[in-house]
């Protein structure tokens, strides 16, 4: 377990919300998901802003995955990220746009971190919830981190549970799993 630096967390938040660009908002929150994510232990290897051969379908933030015990074991080896620092929830096309991302690169699982949250309503499975329950029946998983969960992060072991929680939330009752500190009243 390693503790996770409150003072870059809010740091970084900080820097996206004086941004005055949307690149520089995305970049703060780029940054931020890169230092959470390296503190995992078996985490190695970072890509920012890869393209594929077209020049299309950049991924934000992609990791290598050794998947040790104290880690992400039983997840890919290549965690795909997307980044939407956004002030409004990420809706439908944007969760189409990574799952068209991750499917072209043969990956069955990514991580939309949604600073917001996204769209619609889960239990009527509506708009992002109906995209992100769907697309289970054809073996692809995307799990939604949202600021408030960042905010509340205190180790990698945090960070770990979470990601698994959000992933069996989403395998079993094709639900978003949101942390009880960020559950909506």
């Amino acid at each position: 377990m390693v503790a996770i630096d409150q003072n870059v967390i809010s740091a970084s938040l900080a820097r996206g919300d004086a941004a005055t660009t949307t690149t520089e908002r995305g970049d703060a929150l780029e940054d931020l998901i890169v230092y959470l994510f390296e503190l995992v232990p078996g985490i190695a290897d970072t890509q920012r802003k890869a393209r594929n051969p077209g020049n299309v379908g950049e991924i934000d933030v992609a990791f290598w995955n050794d998947a040790p015990d104290d880690g992400l074991r039983g997840f890919d080896t290549f965690v795909l990220v997307e980044c939407k620092n956004w002030s409004t929830r990420v809706g439908y096309e944007e969760i189409v746009v990574f799952h068209d991302k991750l499917e072209s690169r043969g990956r069955s699982f990514g991580i939309m971190v949604a600073a917001s949250g996204v769209t619609g309503n889960a239990e009527s499975r509506t708009a992002a919830h109906h995209a992100l329950f769907g697309y289970l029946r054809t073996g692809l998983e995307i799990v939604v981190l949202t600021r408030c969960e960042i905010e509340h992060l205190a180790t990698t072991d945090d960070l770990v549970k979470l990601l698994k929680r959000k992933r069996l939330a989403l395998t079993l009752g094709g639900e978003i799993f949101v942390s009880s500190a960020c559950e909506e009243p």
